[in-house]
């Protein structure tokens, strides 16, 4: 966890801006997660506050959050204490996880009383507590009681208290001596992890990184550390010191060659060499916003919308195995033309068969030379109806065979169906687009119509972006809007794309009549290729052409078009790209 104290100082530096707003509004959007809105005289800004055990922090926001229509308890709470208070200090003690937000507040006889908000970033024991003037617990996002921990307690009521903490140094009001006095008496011998233990609110990045700088690379331990090293290692520390004091950092994420966000820090990190890239960000606050999000989008996606994925990986499946077995029907049905052969060869023969005969031999005429066969009787049967049930048989493939092939269709376009909205659904981004599947589902008969539920939302926009030369360019969030987009909104000279046999969003190039430059339908492209399947290929083919050229089959499920007149264009998806064109 990178989030460290020394990095929760960089964070309370960009809040106290806020110092002097009125708390506006406050949401929940889940069991862990705040939102505070502060006015300000410079604006409006959201101050983002999590609990979470994988993903606690506090920072300034600018993404939009899915709030629930009811607010929950603590929710409650917090707007019946903070209800339109006014911010007045941040506090951290030392380089502790741990931040306070003072708040200038009115309670119910009318007195003004100081309530503050205890930020506690500490992994699995991170909580958000309300204190009141007293310094008495008011109540926290998480209540830990007796049987949880007998060390600390964390109840309504109770006095607050800190977190127990060990006796360390914190590295932007040491002396060097006294640095260099604890790295030579430490243990363990590894200097980062000694590093650790000698510094508060430093996190294994930051002391690897150190680490890595006093000896260029090389491992070090604390009991072999020459000079030269240990000069390195007060350098770097006291140059950490001055960018954290003065605000100059360098905030940056490291991704690896898969695009996975793998940590954060607000210095420039070299450890990694080539093996992984790094990203600058304005701040610590949008490094914060940018981080966890991204790394988180897909597993809330996923948590909000898991029995809709179960839905659909079950029809999936049964859809596959009813498309198996018909296969397996028709390829039966190959032997048709054998039963009618049976048949004409009994009827022709007719005056061979003896009764009680179980084989037909006879000369098949059909074929040159006229070859020897056999065809199985039935002893109980006569040989016309012998005959008849050759024909009979003959019969029921032929049907079997026309039915089959419409029912194999079918099956294969519900598949596509089925696959497309599941595409749409791993890229969905807030509780709207996860809402305006679950309609589509049941609009197709997939989902039972719930009686007396709510009027759902009104569906968000399709996305849109800007290209380099200016024109506007839409993609459809889900198969309802990729049609409305393509059949309804886009006029006739508009140029519409869609990846090449991959599930995906229908685009659209706003052309208003004219002719958009290569470069807009390359960037078109990417951002087709970009929201489809086919993000993470290397290279992917995007078919276009003008409008008017789209047009829907009679009878086909939402999305599925077919065209003409169209190019390919060849792209290579690039997620960076895509989100610069963004609007």
């Amino acid at each position: 966890m990178a989030l460290d104290g020394a990095f929760l100082y960089s964070v309370k530096n960009e809040i106290r801006p806020l110092i002097g707003g009125r708390v506006e509004k406050i949401h929940q959007p889940s069991r862990e997660e705040i939102i505070i809105s502060i006015r300000t005289r410079e604006g409006g800004k959201k101050l983002y506050i999590s609990a979470n055990a994988g993903s606690a922090r506090v920072h300034i926001t600018n993404k939009a959050v899915d709030n629930p229509q009811t607010p929950p308890m603590f929710c409650m709470l917090l707007r019946k204490h903070l209800g339109s208070g006014k911010l007045i200090d941040v506090r951290q003690d030392g380089l502790e996880r741990i931040l306070f937000l003072d708040f200038e507040c009115v309670n119910e006889l009318g007195d003004v009383v100081t309530v503050t908000l205890a930020c506690e970033i500490m992994g699995r024991c991170s909580n958000l507590i309300i204190i009141n003037n007293e310094g008495k617990v008011i109540d926290s996002i998480k209540r830990v009681d007796e049987e949880m921990s007998r060390e600390r307690m964390v109840l309504p009521g109770m006095k607050y208290t800190l977190p127990p903490r060990d006796d360390r140094l914190n590295f932007l009001n040491a002396e060097p001596e006294e640095i260099a006095a604890a790295v030579h008496a430490a243990d363990p011998k590894e200097l980062s992890k000694a590093l650790i233990r000698i510094f508060e609110g430093i996190s294994p990045v930051l002391a690897r990184e150190w680490t890595f700088f006093a000896g260029r690379g090389a491992h070090i331990d604390s009991d072999l550390i020459t000079q030269d090293q240990l000069d390195r290692l007060l350098f770097i520390i006291k140059r950490t010191k001055e960018q954290l004091l003065s605000g100059e950092c360098y905030y940056s994420v490291v991704i690896d060659k898969e695009g996975q966000l793998k940590d954060f820090s607000f210095i420039r990190l070299n450890q990694f060499g080539t093996l992984m890239l790094t990203k600058e960000l304005p701040s610590a606050s949008e490094l914060l916003d940018h981080f966890y999000f991204e790394r988180d989008r897909a597993a809330r996606t996923k948590q909000r919308a898991n029995d809709l994925f179960k839905l659909l990986m079950n029809l999936t499946d049964r859809t596959s195995r009813r498309i198996s077995v018909q296969r397996e029907e028709l390829s039966a049905c190959a032997d048709k033309d054998r039963y009618k052969l049976c048949g004409d060869l009994i009827s022709a023969n007719m005056y061979k068969i003896q009764k009680g005969d179980s084989v037909l031999k006879c000369e098949n005429f059909y074929e040159e030379d006229c070859p020897e066969t056999e065809i199985k009787l039935d002893v109980r049967k006569s040989p016309s109806q012998n005959a008849q049930h050759y024909y009979s048989e003959y019969k029921k493939c032929v049907t079997a065979e026309e039915k089959l092939a419409v029912q194999i269709s079918k099956g294969e376009e519900e598949l596509q169906y089925l696959d497309s909205v599941f595409d749409s659904l791993t890229r969905a981004t807030s509780e709207n687009d996860i809402i305006q599947l679950r309609l589509e589902l049941r609009e197709q008969g997939y989902i039972r119509t719930a009686a007396g539920k709510a009027k759902p939302p009104k569906a968000l926009p399709p996305l849109e972006y800007k290209s380099s030369d200016g024109y506007t360019i839409l993609v459809g969030r889900n198969n309802i809007q990729n049609d409305q987009l393509s059949l309804k909104f886009a006029e006739k000279t508009d140029i519409w794309l869609h990846t090449q046999t991959i599930t995906g969003s229908h685009v659209i190039i706003v052309t208003d009549g004219d002719t958009p430059p290569d470069k807009t339908i390359e960037e078109a492209a990417v951002i087709a290729a970009v929201n489809s399947r086919g993000k993470n290929s290397t290279l992917v083919p995007v078919d276009y052409c003008l409008a008017r050229y789209v047009k829907k089959p009679s009878g086909a499920k939402p999305g599925k078009v077919i065209f003409t007149n169209y190019k390919t264009a060849f792209v290579k998806p690039d997620t960076e790209l895509e989100q610069k064109l963004k609007v």
